[in-house]
């Protein structure tokens, strides 16, 4: 035999002899434990991306990925201004039929209605639903990325309402006028008898006080248990008896959250002085106040997050690491039916 065969036969006796003791090994494999526990309850949720938007990201708009949160809420209107209806469809249905086949049994997803899209996300909505609606549960949701108190933006806003099942919200497009943006979001969620998910506290600043705002808002329009605060990523930045006032709030509300780690994983070094914290929604906190948390994957592959994908067990996996959030029962009840929960599907 030549020296190079004995080489491959070799490699071929040491690969076979290490398989078959790494066969023998018994360890606790909680990542298969956790996926089986998954499917046994139905399948994955994811509670909050933006379909429309899903895989946009090309090596044009690849520079605008540097941009702060607020430039980015005007950058996109180039990719809507210019996508037809049938792009948006593709775009959203490439995402959906990777959520499916990634295990994924319900999802909801925003949508830009506004006076740059008008109407066109709404028209490939309508379409991804009549096609996939009885394969995977989907619920829309307005996004609002040019507020609601203007008046042009709050024709778009009522405008997607009517359409949408749930109603969105964004109180920092509407700076200054928070309050009142709430407030004209949760009265369209009372009147339409629609849930209501609003993105708030997203800088990773104790600057920001939006779901303490949200919370009291809720009460305020008696919209206890309809509210969803969407990435509340802040709460987490802020010290510790001013986050469990805000829990005790949260509680009166039966306010419900959405975590989508990847999406603020990324939150820019400051120099601001805050508690040691990671940049997520606080869920370890947030579920021992017994306070609902939910699983979503944000922006897909787009100038916001061009690396993320409709991949549930990454941002699981996310979160549990960034929270040390061990809890395997708990992790199960985030990734299923807390989803359908905050969707308004239990």
């Amino acid at each position: 035999m030549s020296p190079k065969n004995l080489w491959k036969s070799w490699k071929k006796l040491v690969i076979k002899s290490l398989f078959l003791k790494m066969k023998k090994i018994k360890f606790l494999n909680l990542k298969e434990e956790i996926l089986k526990k998954i499917k046994k309850r139905g399948g994955w949720v994811n509670a909050h991306c933006h379909l429309d938007r899903a895989f946009t990201l090309t090596k044009k708009n690849f520079s605008y990925t540097d941009a702060s949160l607020y430039q980015k809420w005007d950058l996109v209107d180039e990719i809507k201004k210019n996508s037809t209806i049938s792009q948006i469809y593709d775009r959203m249905a490439y995402a959906i039929e990777w959520m499916i086949k990634d295990g994924v049994t319900a999802v909801g997803s925003f949508i830009d209605v506004d006076e740059v899209i008008k109407d066109k996300a709404i028209k490939a909505a309508q379409k991804i639903k009549d096609k996939y609606g009885q394969t995977i549960k989907i619920k829309f949701i307005n996004q609002v990325l040019k507020g609601v108190v203007d008046k042009k933006a709050r024709f778009w806003f009522d405008y997607g309402a009517q359409f949408v099942d749930i109603i969105g919200g964004l109180p920092g497009k509407d700076k200054s006028k928070e309050e009142k943006h709430l407030e004209i979001v949760l009265q369209k969620g009372k009147d339409l008898k629609k849930m209501v998910h609003v993105h708030v506290d997203q800088l990773n600043t104790k600057n920001e006080k939006e779901t303490e705002l949200l919370a009291k808002k809720t009460i305020e329009a008696k919209m206890e248990g309809k509210v969803v605060a969407v990435h509340s990523i802040s709460l987490a930045a802020h010290e510790k008896q001013y986050r469990e006032k805000v829990y005790k709030l949260c509680q009166k509300a039966n306010l419900m959250f959405v975590s989508c780690p990847t999406a603020w994983i990324d939150a820019r070094r400051t120099e601001e002085l805050a508690v040691s914290h990671n940049a997520v929604t606080p869920v370890d906190e947030l579920t021992a106040y017994n306070l609902t948390v939910a699983l979503g994957t944000d922006n897909i592959a787009d100038i916001y997050k061009p690396f993320t994908l409709p991949e549930m067990w990454m941002e699981l996996r996310f979160l549990l690491e960034a929270n040390h959030f061990y809890d395997i029962e708990k992790l199960v009840d985030i990734a299923t039916f807390n989803g359908l929960k905050v969707l308004g599907l239990k």
